[in-house]
């Protein structure tokens, strides 16, 4: 009985360790990421007149109209919707959220005295999307977010036909195209191109390079293609019965799961066993649990 109560003791405390190990992981992400994200601002897009979506977009024309702070209109802006989110979405993204806002707000105000790298528009807007990008992947990635248009984009998707990508954009289009007006239209169209550079980075920053990607194979030499998956890229694969819709013959599907960097090494595999193969790719956002591995930061 003692022996088995000593084993309980250490599952739980592993499993502590975990969670403390988790957690502190997750929080240097939110700063070096609100870090970065306070970097892009300040050293290139702020000087440029460049902005960003969402509120942070609107805080940059605020700040700049009003010459009072950035970081302030970041806090104060972002706060109704914090409660928002506390309320109807959870407390931890609430107070991870907040938690990076205010390292946002902190950073931007460190920073402002800073002088700008360049005060080439394009290179701000390149280059400040890049940091961008990255820093605001890090935070999603870790369980927070930075803008409170996001809270409200998730709300408005529950009872709407529209996506959160698609309500973000809705809101987006009117931010950038009110920088036209205000900081004029040559700055509006830096401020898409940095927009457009962030939202790839973003997508790169939260699934990686190495992004999941699943595989179907219809072939003769299902048998040949599976083995060379295995024992090429170590990847496992099912084999899946299938029927010809057409011809009604017996099919074996090959399913496996395979990362971004090893598509074009499965598509020479394939087509040095069987060019004719049947051979479709699709995104995955998450896969979990088999033999499956895959490097993620939380």
């Amino acid at each position: 009985m003692s022996n088995l109560s000593t084993g309980a003791e250490q599952a739980i405390s592993k499993h502590q360790k975990l969670s403390r190990i988790t957690f502190l992981r997750r929080i240097m992400f939110m700063i070096v990421g609100s870090a970065l994200v306070s970097v892009a601002l300040e050293i290139f897009l702020v000087p440029n007149n460049i902005i960003d979506g969402g509120i942070v977009g609107i805080s940059i024309i605020l700040s700049h109209l009003t010459h009072f702070s950035l970081g302030i209109f970041l806090v104060l802006l972002n706060l109704p919707f914090l409660l928002i989110g506390y309320k109807q979405i959870g407390k931890t993204f609430a107070l991870s959220t907040l938690f990076s806002v205010i390292l946002m707000s902190i950073g931007t105000t460190l920073l402002h005295p800073v002088q700008a790298i360049t005060i080439d528009p394009l290179l701000a807007a390149v280059f400040g999307g890049i940091i961008l990008g990255i820093g605001v992947g890090l935070v999603i990635r870790s369980g927070g977010s930075l803008d409170g248009t996001e809270i409200v984009a998730i709300l408005v998707s529950k009872k709407s036909p529209f996506s959160v990508g698609e309500i973000v954009m809705f809101f987006n289009f009117f931010i950038l195209g009110s920088a036209g007006f205000v900081f004029g239209w040559d700055h509006a169209m830096y401020s898409l191109i940095a927009y457009f550079i962030a939202f790839k980075l973003i997508d790169i920053t939260i699934e990686g390079l190495d992004q999941s990607k699943s595989v179907w194979i219809i072939s003769d030499e299902y048998s040949r293609i599976g083995d060379s998956i295995t024992s090429r890229l170590g990847r496992g694969v099912t084999y899946l019965q299938g029927e010809g819709a057409f011809t009604g013959d017996d099919k074996k599907v090959i399913f496996s799961v395979i990362t971004r960097l090893e598509e074009a090494k499965l598509k020479s595999i394939v087509d040095e066993l069987d060019p004719k193969a049947f051979l479709a790719i699709g995104n995955i956002h998450d896969v979990k649990g088999g033999r499956f591995k895959k490097k993620d930061i939380h």
